[in-house]
């Protein structure tokens, strides 16, 4: 079973593109992964191309060989853009094993130690802007069965905050905690927009609302301070999105600047990658609660790693998307009591629709973390992609 084709494809999904990669061997099987950088697709499609150069006629049952020399034959290595594709890659050879044998990709992992993982929502604020809006927004995703809401309810701000933006964010806070308390889990993201100080400042107001975690309050690029915002606050302090693999980590565990270890399964290099790190998180005792905010070739393979990796307490869930997902791809997964159960299907159990797809072609999109639009991220007529 030899490889004969690689090929990315881009779709657009609103708030950015998906990425993803079809593998085809000489017996016909197809896998699919996905490598979707947000803002950075064509960056990432083109390093697939690059790294799948002299994969062709490789045999696809030799995963680790092939993730091994592809790392190490990238002589600058590491960094988001070619452990995404790399991920994407590992992904796709996955689903063709588990396609040949008829099994789940998690029966190749040492089978399952769940038959579902506990999700948060992401994307449920569509839309939204004032507090009431917000309230409004969480009481439908939590009658839609989440048990844990995030957003980022800090706006525009980056570094600084202004007074005025403070105090909406905390009315935000406020409104959403209320809706939420004793029924669900609320999650505050940062999208590494503060410095020491200021995240301090935010971390001392959240802590009077319970939450779970204050996730990336600084920029990536210096765990010591995380760690001295982490010391200083009262909150717990989640990170690890912006780091790209197993080495990456070493120091990220060593500063103890996290109480949640948040590896996302393409940036990192795949599903094994994924697997490694919450192994090192375990030795911590720190849980592994992946970041997982892309497309439905991720959160299958993040679903498969959780379904045999105990260390993964957490996934996160986009709640909503665009209408188009559920015509470009078919996903074996339900959801049920706040959990999406594991996919069944031999492979990953997700299978993408190239007609579907290429109805969506590639748009760019522009970062909106900094300013004033990062509740617009779905359509008007998006819903719900997972609810009881």
């Amino acid at each position: 079973m030899k490889i004969v084709s690689l090929k990315p494809f881009i779709a657009d999904c609103f708030r950015t593109n998906w990425v993803f990669l079809r593998v085809e061997t000489d017996d016909g099987l197809i896998g699919w992964g996905e490598a979707s950088l947000e803002y950075r697709e064509k960056t990432v499609a083109e390093a697939m191309l690059e790294i799948g150069r002299n994969l062709i006629g490789r045999r696809a049952n030799d995963i680790e060989a092939i993730w091994q020399d592809v790392n190490r034959e990238v002589y600058f290595r590491g960094g988001p853009v070619y452990m995404s594709a790399l991920g994407a890659l590992e992904m796709a050879l996955w689903d063709i094993k588990g396609k040949a044998l008829g099994v789940p990709v998690y029966e190749l992992l040492g089978g399952k130690v769940r038959d579902s993982i506990q999700c948060y929502a992401n994307a449920w604020f569509a839309g939204a802007k004032e507090p009431e809006e917000f309230a409004t927004k969480a009481k439908a995703a939590i009658e839609a069965g989440y048990k844990g809401l995030k957003w980022d309810p800090f706006g525009s701000a980056y570094l600084d905050i202004a007074p005025q933006e403070f105090v909406k964010a905390e009315a935000c806070v406020a409104a959403v905690a209320e809706v939420v308390s004793g029924r669900a889990e609320l999650l505050i993201e940062g999208h590494g927009r503060f410095n020491v100080p200021t995240a301090v400042r935010a971390g001392d107001m959240l802590s009077a609302y319970n939450v779970g975690w204050f996730e990336e309050p600084l920029p990536p690029g210096n765990l010591d301070a995380l760690a001295d915002v982490r010391r200083r606050t009262k909150v717990p302090i989640a990170a690890g999105e912006r780091l790209y693999s197993r080495w990456d980590y070493v120091p990220f565990f060593s500063s103890r600047c996290a109480d949640f270890a948040q590896p996302d399964v393409t940036h990192v290099g795949g599903i094994s990658e994924l697997r490694r790190i919450s192994d090192m998180a375990e030795a911590q005792f720190l849980p592994c609660c992946p970041h997982n905010p892309c497309g439905p070739v991720a959160n299958a393979a993040t679903l498969h790693a959780a379904a045999a990796t105990l260390n993964i307490r957490r996934l996160e869930t986009m709640a909503t998307d665009v209408p188009w997902r559920a015509e470009i791809a078919r996903e074996d997964t339900d959801f049920v009591d706040g959990c999406l159960t594991i996919p069944q299907s031999p492979g990953l159990g997700v299978d993408i629709d190239l007609e579907a797809l290429e109805k969506h072609p590639y748009q760019p999109h522009e970062l909106r973390h900094y300013i004033g639009t990062l509740t617009d991220i779905r359509p008007d007529d998006a819903g719900f992609i997972f609810k009881k």
